[in-house]
């Protein structure tokens, strides 16, 4: 389908946004990959590690939440761009720990950095192209995500056995180059600019109050099962089989992961065509019924490379690609003035949920080890799949 009717000032937004998404997961996911050598460093159990994630995640519920509503009242770009600076400061302020409460600190602040740019640059993007093309915009915007796992993944491999951890977070702090080229080049949404005035309690009233309510359990039921499986699978990989994992190096484990997230990439991107053609939910429910099904079969079939390297790029295919859906369908549920907010709220309120995911994964599989936890948390992918046909479908809804 062409985008011949897509204007230049949509395209900025959207690489903008998709740029910004991409450093984000690069920043983010630096410290799955720095997991075993930090643990091992300061001494810390399985359970606090994946505490440390969780920690970050409810942090980014919160900043998702309150840079929606910044977006709301100072502008989409305005907003990306502080989020952009907040996360990249805070993940080469990781680098300077010395303490678990230090380690904490940081990873509050990345987390808020990291919910508020998805916040704000997925409203900019849904807010700039048109309805038929939106879903493709929101899958090219969230395939920067896995291209900056991608680039975690790579960055890990060659630094952190050479150089260390700290090194690795060192490097997060770059992407605040990339605030200042948006904030110089990217506009504002013209129908933010032409908004009405906005009450954020409006969410909560009789118009609004059920979709919220949807949207966010729909979320909810996601962020667990994704959040559940790709916070300890660099750890998955690298831990040895008796103790239940892949019993790969950390280089090793990059290298599968690299694999995974090309597979993601290419679900991001292929999702918002197919969500563009037969609609949101359909699309959706496809997916959530192949994740139920392939990750069971990675964690399981994990000893084996060949298993490692034909589920793998569909664990990432699946596992990952229906995000685009948020961006679009959050963005069709609600009107422009309370938008962002309504898009932080229900999909933040949703990552609030999954915050107890790592941590309960990590808790798990110190006693029934990573097989079972990984495949049992595949659930909620199914339960995913049935809270969708409780909202309506939005294909096509002009904003």
């Amino acid at each position: 389908m062409s985008f011949i009717d897509v204007d230049r000032r949509a395209w900025r937004a959207l690489f903008a946004a998709q740029l910004g998404w991409m450093l984000d997961a690069m920043d983010f996911l630096l410290f799955t990959f720095a997991v075993v050598p930090i643990q091992q460093e300061f001494g810390l159990a399985k359970s606090t590690m994946g505490g440390l994630t969780s920690v970050a995640l409810i942090a980014s519920a919160i900043g998702g939440i309150g840079f929606g509503r910044l977006a709301d009242r100072i502008g989409r770009v305005r907003a990306m761009t502080f989020s952009i600076l907040l996360y990249s400061a805070a993940t080469a302020g990781l680098a300077t720990s010395s303490a678990l409460w230090q380690l904490i600190a940081w990873r509050v602040l990345v987390g808020l950095g990291m919910g508020g740019e998805w916040s704000c640059g997925s409203v900019l993007v849904a807010e700039t192209w048109p309805a038929q093309h939106r879903a493709k915009a929101m899958g090219i915007m969230q395939a920067g995500w896995a291209i900056g796992a991608l680039f975690a993944a790579g960055i890990s491999a060659l630094v952190l056995e050479r150089f260390g951890w700290r090194v690795l977070f060192l490097i997060g702090a770059l992407p605040a180059v990339l605030a200042f080229a948006i904030r110089r080049n990217v506009e504002e949404p013209e129908v933010w600019r032409a908004r009405e005035p906005s009450r954020w309690l409006e969410l909560f009233g009789p118009a609004f109050r059920a979709r919220v309510v949807l949207a966010t359990l729909l979320a909810s039921s996601v962020l667990v099962a994704f959040w559940g499986v790709t916070s300890w699978l660099p750890a998955f990989l690298a831990t040895p089989v008796a103790q239940g994992g892949a019993g790969l190096t950390l280089t090793k484990s990059a290298a599968w992961l690299i694999v995974l997230q090309i597979g993601a990439f290419f679900g991001y991107v292929s999702f918002g065509w197919i969500a563009d053609r037969i609609g949101r939910r359909p699309a959706f429910t496809f997916f959530m019924i192949a994740a139920t099904a392939v990750v069971p079969l990675f964690a399981f079939g994990a000893r084996s490379k060949l298993t490692l390297l034909l589920i793998g790029p569909l664990v990432g295919y699946f596992a990952h690609g229906y995000f685009s859906l948020f961006g679009a369908m959050l963005a069709e549920l609600f009107p422009t003035r309370i938008r962002a907010s309504a898009q932080g709220f229900c999909y933040n309120g949703g990552r609030l949920a999954s915050a107890a995911a790592p941590y309960a994964i990590g808790a798990a599989a110190a006693t029934y080890g990573f097989r079972f936890s990984l495949a049992a948390d595949a659930a909620f992918f199914a339960l995913g799949g049935v809270l969708i046909w409780l909202l309506p479908e939005t294909k096509g809804t002009e904003l």
